[in-house]
């Protein structure tokens, strides 16, 4: 791995500080656009897709041409990778070609791997660890309608996934309370849960998303059946942790109702709140966007 390079892996690898100025340049640039001269002339992304993706797909790939830069997208099957090639050899060649590379993949180990060989940038578009880039658009869409999110309180109910995840390691970073409520069996990253709480973080971890809820100034959910993910069925455990009128009401009365998409509306949320009121999805998604835009300019500045 070369050094200084400046890879946005994950939020519990960056300190509060650069997390904070990616935003204020991702909030900036989302105002008063690029300038000019457009500061990614020149450079390319390459983007690794080994899952399907809409947002970060489409957020990257437009973000990375609204700077003034180019794209090339890969799957396997347009790689060698889909025929064999490791990880480091592709690293190896990519860093030859491109400014900078973004994966999404099921495998954690292939983002270290990249990391290891590469001699650009790597970014995490997604890993079954965790979703950082995701995150970012979340804290920079509640600080768009309700001011900073350092004291506040945001509550996850549903699986403890990879998105719960960088939320437990945006809490220590970005100083909120997060309180998560997950079945039993469906339980956070109790190694995320440490090293929040050693940084300080006030997080808490049960399975009553009513408690969860009460008094949030943010609720959280996402989808029972992630991309790849083999329980086939996780529907009777989740059940009682889907987000309808009745949990929204435990929350505060300007609470916003967030969610990464894609949802099963009936299923991890009612139509009445995603499409209620209370829901900033769309913002949320459309932060993708400008967020993608302050990773790679603090990537490739």
């Amino acid at each position: 791995m070369t050094k200084d390079l400046k890879h946005f892996l994950d939020i519990d690898l960056l300190a509060p500080e650069t997390l904070r100025g990616i935003l204020t340049r991702a909030a900036t640039v989302k105002k008063d656009g690029a300038g000019t001269p457009l500061p990614l002339v020149g450079k390319t992304l390459a983007m690794l897709f080994e899952k399907p993706s809409t947002r970060t797909r489409v957020s990257f790939q437009v973000g990375m041409q609204q700077l003034g830069g180019s794209v090339v997208t890969l799957s396997p099957q347009d790689t060698q990778i889909g025929r064999g090639e490791s990880i480091a050899d592709t690293a190896r060649v990519l860093s030859r070609y491109v400014d900078a590379i973004m994966i999404r993949t099921s495998a954690p180990e292939k983002l270290r791997d990249l990391v290891e060989y590469a001699t650009v940038p790597v970014i995490n578009g997604l890993t079954d660890e965790s979703h950082p880039c995701q995150i970012m658009a979340d804290i920079l869409t509640f600080e768009e309608h309700k001011g900073s999110i350092k004291g506040a309180v945001v509550a996850w109910s549903g699986d403890g996934n990879n998105v719960a995840t960088s939320w437990i390691h945006a809490a220590a970073q970005f100083e909120f309370e997060l309180r998560l409520a997950c079945p039993d069996t469906l339980q956070p990253s109790a190694r995320a849960v440490a090293w929040a709480r050693d940084k300080g973080a006030k997080i808490s971890v049960g399975t009553d998303p009513l408690a969860a809820v009460n008094g949030a100034d943010c609720v959280v959910t996402d989808t029972w059946v992630s991309m790849g993910d083999a329980a086939a069925d996780k529907h009777n455990e989740l059940g009682p942790f889907q987000v309808n009128e009745a949990l929204m009401a435990k929350a505060k009365p300007d609470a916003v109702f967030m969610h990464c998409l894609p949802a099963h509306r009936g299923e991890e949320v009612t139509e009445a709140v995603i499409d209620g009121p209370q829901s900033v999805i769309w913002d949320e998604a459309g932060n993708r966007l400008h967020a993608q835009k302050g990773v790679l300019l603090w990537c490739l500045s």
